[in-house]
């Protein structure tokens, strides 16, 4: 593969159109499999999380799959006009979304308030495990999921209160079912978005350990409003 090494470092889009370039020109066709990041960091003259921006971003266009430990492999090849199937309920369904996505700040905002004044020693030591759990997975798409749902879900049952977290579950299910896969091809999959998300879940954490109820909503609201940017992206 012939790749220019770039003139801007950190500029992961470059190298997204590059390779986006390749796959539109067949020099890139479907069953190929990409060099490994290390090869491609090194010919582009970028750090490897850099690079690893740039195929999380092919990933959510449905051009390659990134495989754990396997290396990425060209999976679609697309006219200049793509589509993201996946994506296809959320533009349908926009306004819905935004209500649900409005509906779930209002909510997470009030449990993370709650949860700050009534948890117990008993949810502080879940909530312990479950962001070592969420450091370990950072970059690992499925189990960023699976923690990050589960976070969120830990902190309505701390709330103490049946209602709010079938409230919760409610909208969870909902929102979740229509932005599966932009969360986890692009704020999981992506190492400089992981990272920042499992900071963000940690600050939370500890307002609620500190029972300080109001930085808990002020920094709920700060995360939901930085998820909420990303997808709004995609409708």
């Amino acid at each position: 593969m012939n790749m220019t090494r770039l003139t801007k470092r950190n500029h992961y889009e470059e190298i997204k159109d590059q390779l986006l370039q390749m796959i539109l020109d067949g020099k890139l066709k479907v069953g190929d499999k990409l060099p490994s990041t290390k090869e491609m960091s090194e010919s582009f003259g970028v750090g490897r999380s850099t690079t690893r921006e740039a195929l999380s971003a092919l990933k959510a266009m449905g051009l390659i799959e990134i495989r754990q430990g396997g290396g990425c492999r060209v999976i679609h090849t697309v006219p200049t006009e793509f589509a993201i199937p996946e994506l296809d309920s959320l533009r349908i369904n926009r306004n819905t979304l935004l209500e649900l996505l409005e509906a779930r700040q209002s909510l997470e905002v009030s449990n993370a308030s709650i949860a700050a004044m009534k948890r117990t020693d008993a949810d502080l030591a879940e909530f312990e495990t479950l962001i070592k759990a969420m450091e370990r997975s950072i970059g690992q798409d499925l189990e960023g999921e699976r923690t990050d749902l589960l976070f969120h879900l830990t902190l309505a049952k701390a709330t103490h209160n049946s209602i709010m977290v079938r409230l919760f579950e409610s909208i969870a299910n909902q929102l979740e079912t229509a932005i599966h896969e932009v969360r986890r091809v692009e704020l999981y999959a992506n190492q400089k978005v992981a990272e920042q998300l499992y900071l963000e879940h940690s600050a939370i954490y500890e307002a609620v350990r500190k029972q300080d109820s109001e930085l808990a909503a002020k920094r709920m609201k700060k995360h939901l409003q930085h998820v909420e940017n990303i997808l709004t992206k995609y409708i």
